[in-house]
Order: C-alpha cells, then sequence, then structure tokens
C-alpha cells in the first residue's frame, strides 16, 4: 500500500508540473501583481482568496486560500499559501487587525500552494500542526523535485530560500486545540484529497475550514487522490452543524451543503462514468467523448483540469475493479 501511495504522489507531482508548464497565462495576471483581500468570515475569523488559476510568476502561486482566527491569547493561521512572499502579505494583513502573535499554523494538507508560505511564520515562532501522513510526501524526492521546479516556475516568489517546513506537532488523528478561551476541533478526514486531509471547525461560530475537501465554483483537481475515501469524507463534513465553510479554493460559502455537495456530485459522477467504462474495457478515449460534461464545464478550469481528473479517475477504477 505504501508503494502504491508512493506511487500515486509521484504521478500526481508530475501531472502538476505538466499542468503549470501547459497553462495559458493571462494577459492581466502577467501585468498586475495579485490582490490579496482580507474578508471577514465570523466574529473572530477572516480569509484570503486566491485566484482561480494556477501558480505562475505573475501571480507569485496565489491560487489557493488561507484563513486566521484571532484570539485574546494570539493568532491561528490555517494553510500557509504558495510563497514565503505571499505569508509575509497574510502577516501584515493580520496586523492590521491585531497585535497578536501567530501562535500556531495548522496545515490542512502539504500541497505546494498551501505550504510554501510555512517558513515565514516559523521565523515568526508559530508552532505547525499537520497529519503525520504528510511526512512521506514531505522527506520524499517527489517534493524535492517539486520544489526545484516551483524555483524555477515561480522564481523569484519561489527560489533558493524557500524550503519545505516540517510540522512542530505531527498529529496521528483528531485533536482539539484552545488558544485564548477559542476551541478548534482538527479532524483528520484523510486519506482523500490527500492521505493527511484536516478540517478545522470551530464550533461557536459554525464554521469549517474544510481545505482541498472543497473546491467552490471551480473544477477540483483530483489528481491521484482516493475519490471513494473524498466523497465519503465528504458525506462527514456534510454532517458538522456548519453555517459557513471557506474552501480550499473558490471564494466563501455561506450554502454549506450546496456547495459541499456540488464537489461531492462532480466526484461521484467521475467515478460512475470513468467506471462503467473501465468494467466494460471501454477505452479512456470513447468514455470521455461520450460523457455528459454540461453540468460542469462551465466551472473556472474545466477546460485544463477536468480531462485529466476523467483520465486519472478511470485509472483508478480500473484498479479498483482488479
Amino acid at each position: 500500500m505504501k508503494a502504491l501511495e508512493a506511487l500515486f504522489r509521484l504521478i500526481q507531482g508530475v501531472a502538476l508540473i505538466l499542468w503549470l508548464a501547459l497553462w495559458p497565462l493571462p494577459a492581466a495576471l502577467a501585468q498586475d501583481a495579485p490582490v490579496m483581500r482580507t474578508v471577514q468570515v465570523s466574529p473572530s475569523a477572516w480569509y484570503v482568496e486566491g485566484l482561480s488559476a494556477l501558480g505562475s510568476t505573475a501571480n507569485q502561486n496565489f491560487v489557493s486560500n488561507a484563513a486566521f482566527v484571532v484570539t485574546p491569547a494570539g493568532v491561528v493561521v490555517i494553510d500557509a499559501l504558495g510563497s514565503p512572499a505571499l505569508a509575509e502579505r497574510l502577516l501584515q494583513e493580520i496586523r492590521k487587525l491585531t497585535r497578536q502573535p501567530v501562535t500556531h499554523v495548522i496545515v490542512t494538507h502539504y500541497h505546494a500552494d498551501h505550504i510554501y508560505g510555512l517558513q515565514a511564520f516559523k521565523n515568526q515562532g508559530a508552532r505547525i500542526i499537520a497529519h503525520r501522513s504528510a511526512l512521506e510526501y514531505l522527506n520524499s524526492e517527489t517534493a524535492r523535485q517539486r520544489l526545484e521546479t516551483s524555483r524555477t516556475e515561480l522564481a523569484p516568489w519561489v527560489d533558493a530560500k524557500t524550503r519545505l517546513v516540517n510540522a512542530d506537532e505531527w498529529i496521528d488523528g483528531d485533536k482539539t486545540l484552545t488558544v485564548g478561551g477559542t476551541q478548534f476541533l482538527i479532524r483528520h478526514v484523510g486519506p482523500s484529497h490527500t492521505p493527511e486531509d484536516l478540517v478545522v471547525y470551530l464550533p461557536k461560530e459554525k464554521v469549517l475550514f474544510a481545505g482541498d475537501l472543497v473546491f467552490r465554483n471551480r473544477i477540483p483537481f483530483v489528481g491521484q487522490a482516493d475519490s471513494g475515501r473524498w466523497i465519503q469524507a465528504l458525506d462527514v463534513l456534510l454532517k458538522f452543524d456548519a453555517t459557513t465553510i471557506v474552501p480550499g479554493h473558490g471564494p466563501l460559502s455561506g450554502e454549506a451543503r450546496k456547495d459541499m455537495q456540488q464537489t461531492r456530485d462532480y466526484l461521484v459522477y467521475l467515478r460512475a462514468t470513468m467506471g462503467e467504462a473501465a468494467r466494460n474495457l471501454e477505452p479512456f478515449e470513447e468514455a470521455y467523448q461520450a460523457a455528459d460534461w454540461s453540468r460542469f464545464e462551465k466551472l473556472p478550469l474545466f477546460r485544463v483540469a477536468n480531462r485529466m481528473n476523467a483520465y486519472n479517475t478511470y485509472l483508478l477504477m480500473e484498479h479498483e475493479s482488479k
């Protein structure tokens, strides 16, 4: 199983690198630095929303969301963005709202667009919390090669000084963190999008930080994810009494069930169409052309992500059917 997971990680890394290389850069992004706007989520929580695009030099790899919660005893950040420069900008935004230091950073998963900013928070003395399942990837050749490629593809925002940062606390399951009287319910819902997926819930404010289990108003990046378990994880999230979701990508959700359902429905459709084709030994090209993508084709990143998602799901369903 570990060998298979390692192979999936390697393929996922290669796929992401190819995706970066093939993505056409919009002219507007080539001219303008990305705007970082802090949006209040609840009385104590804020978030910043990344672009619905792929990482590039022009957008500083600002393609994912990050959030923070201000408490009387310090600030807790959820995810660290995709470059040290972006993390520094997030720290500046936090300082506009509070003088409290960042005491903790909770990493939902170790994908590059969520972790390359970690060193900025580490340098400020923050304690990093992540799930132990990320260690295998973090210490892998795939992670090292991804960083090397990013130092070229995302220069100067990711450069020779950018490093992979270990957690200070590797958790093996669920954890409750209390800072300044604010309770953070950290729940492990992997393996799904990644083996280490964590979500964070504020029960008093009914806010759920869902990481990349929820992609709002855009096509998810499925890659080599365990889509079957991802669907199960979304079923778990649907049981939270959340009124607001901060997704890993896309705008804030005030319709928690509806937006989680969109991601879930997409994954279910991928597995149904590609699973039937795999069981019937139907060639992928024929299955892809025959599928009805009309429900999803208007979502951002459909053109570059959907075919890759479908093909990887086809391979996964072939494996599951054996």
